[in-house]
C-alpha cells in the first residue's frame, strides 16, 4: 500500500519503503507522538527515533533485531517517556543534541552537533540543530541518493508552521535555522514531524510570509 504517514494511537505502523531504508511510523501516547523505526536495507541495523511512549508498542515494532541507536529529538518529557525502558530492553545507544542532553533523565552516550552523522547500518542521516522549541531540538535529514530528501523535523516543523516558541526571539531563532537548514532543501523533501500527519516542503514553503507575519 502506498505510504501515507497518517497513524494512530493503537493502530498499525505505516511504512514508506525507499530503496535502502525502511521508515515505520507510529503514533504513542496521550499526546499522539510521533516514533520512527528506521532500517537499512542492506545490513538490517534499526533506530529509532523518539522513544516517546508505550514501550509494549515500540518494542513490538522493533521486533527480535533489536536497534543499534535511539535519538531523541529534544527534551520535553512527551518524547522520551519510554527511552528508559526501550534501552534497557535493547542496550541501544542513545543520542541527543548537546544543549538538550541534560533535560532528558536518560543518560545521552552520544551529543549531537549541527552537523554530524548518526549512521544506521549504511544509511547516513545529518544532524541539523534547530534553536528555538528547546535550545537543543535537532532535525535528521536523510538525503536519499536515489530520491529526495527525508526529514525527521521534531516539535520544530509540522503541516502549518514552526513549532511552539514561547518568545518572539525564540520564534525568530527557530525560524531563522529553518530557512538556513531545512528550506534549502527541494520542494519534494519528506517532512516527518513529532506529531500528526506528513508534509512536504513544497506544501510549506509558500506559507512562510504568513508564518513571519503571525509570529508563531
Amino acid at each position: 500500500m502506498t505510504y501515507s504517514g497518517a497513524v494512530k494511537v493503537g493502530g498499525p505502523a505505516d511504512v514508506h519503503e525507499l530503496p535502502d531504508l525502511m521508515i515505520s511510523k507510529v503514533a504513542v501516547g496521550p499526546m499522539d507522538n510521533n516514533a520512527y523505526l528506521l532500517r537499512c536495507r542492506a545490513t538490517d541495523e534499526q533506530l529509532l527515533i523518539d522513544a516517546a511512549n508505550d514501550a509494549g508498542t515500540l518494542l513490538t515494532l522493533i521486533g527480535d533485531d533489536g536497534i543499534a541507536s535511539v535519538v531523541t529529538t529534544h527534551q520535553h518529557g512527551d518524547h522520551w517517556q519510554a527511552l528508559a525502558e526501550v534501552v534497557a530492553a535493547t542496550g541501544a545507544r542513545t543520542y541527543a543534541g548537546r544543549d538538550d542532553a541534560e533535560g532528558i533523565p536518560v543518560p545521552t552516550d552520544v551529543l549531537v552537533d549541527d552537523g554530524d552523522t548518526i549512521r544506521v547500518g549504511r544509511v547516513e542521516l545529518t544532524a541539523r540543530h534547530l534553536v528555538g522549541h528547546t535550545p537543543g531540538s535537532i532535525a535528521l535529514v536523510y538525503d536519499d541518493p536515489h530520491g529526495h530528501p527525508h526529514v525527521f523535523t521534531g516539535d520544530c516543523l509540522f503541516p502549518g508552521g514552526p513549532g511552539r516558541t514561547t518568545r518572539p526571539e525564540d520564534f525568530a531563532s527557530l525560524m531563522s535555522g529553518l530557512e538556513a537548514k531545512v528550506f534549502v532543501l527541494p520542494d519534494e523533501t519528506w517532512i516527518y514531524p513529532g506529531h500528526g500527519n506528513d508534509t512536504t516542503l513544497g506544501a510549506e514553503r509558500p506559507h512562510l510570509g504568513v508564518w513571519h507575519e503571525r509570529g508563531w
